[in-house]
């Protein structure tokens, strides 16, 4: 029997545990990179000194941030804990990385209601979604159908911050728009269904518990993606939801557009 690659091992202990394929990307990259700074050594071989000295290079040469500091160092807590099964004691003598002391920008009423105004279509609603009920981005970008009441005006959000479950309003003023627009969102799912596609993500095992609920209306993204695309991890054809990233330059060229100086990331 052929000893599965360590990166693979890594791999299938994110997904064991339904860490998102984000995290998955992060840690391996991370572990990585540990490997090659130290000149390719299997980790098994190394301890708290070589965990030191390469958390010392992010800060000292690198001049990372505090936060991508810390992400380093989860990843690798991550790959002597659940895949090597080895604890780590304490870190001696690690550089830490200084986090930057900065006020948060915050914009006034008027500022927000500009911005918002410059935003067109599907990055409108999307705004006034975050502004009027408190979503997070990526919150909103991962909702599905079935997690909007319009009866009860209210959302849904699964497995938000700290992997919790929470409800929050939905402002009445956007119950129409939002209403035409996924009749738009369920003519595009249909298309997909007659041309053999449709499915949608699952997270954790409900796939093998409902194995055509993929393609039910009500699990579909509330905003998807303009094109099919691969599940890196399956291979399979899907329609993923909306890159974050659409709103974030839509929103600074309205910032721009707006004539605001101050810079603020959704």
């Amino acid at each position: 029997m052929v000893k599965q690659k360590l990166l693979d091992q890594v791999r299938d202990a994110v997904r064991v545990r339904h860490l998102s394929h984000r995290t998955e990307q992060a840690y391996v990259d991370w572990i990585r990179r540990f490997i090659l700074f130290h000149n390719k050594r299997h980790p098994i071989e190394m301890r708290e000194t070589e965990v030191s000295q390469f958390l010392t290079y992010l800060a000292a040469k690198k001049k990372v941030a505090a936060s991508t500091q810390n992400q380093a160092l989860s990843a690798i807590l991550f790959l002597y804990r659940d895949v090597l099964k080895k604890e780590l004691g304490w870190l001696d003598d690690v550089e830490r990385a200084k986090r930057p002391a900065r006020l948060p920008v915050v914009f006034t009423k008027q500022e927000a209601k500009k911005i918002l105004l410059r935003l067109e279509g599907t990055k409108w609603l999307m705004g006034n979604l975050l502004y009027g009920s408190g979503l997070r981005l990526m919150e909103c970008v991962r909702l599905r159908v079935k997690d909007l009441d319009f009866e009860y005006n209210q959302i849904v959000v699964r497995d938000g911050k700290g992997q919790r479950d929470r409800v929050t309003m939905l402002p009445i003023s956007l119950k129409e728009p939002l209403q035409r627009h996924l009749e738009r969102v369920k003519a595009i799912h249909e298309a997909d269904l007659k041309v053999g596609f449709g499915r949608v993500y699952l997270p954790f095992a409900l796939q093998r518990k409902y194995p055509n609920a993929d393609r039910e209306w009500a699990w579909q993204y509330v905003f998807p993606s303009s094109k099919r695309s691969k599940d890196p991890r399956t291979g399979i054809i899907r329609r993923h939801h909306i890159a974050e990233t659409v709103l974030q330059r839509a929103v600074k060229t309205a910032i721009r557009s707006a004539g605001i100086t101050k810079h603020e990331k959704v």
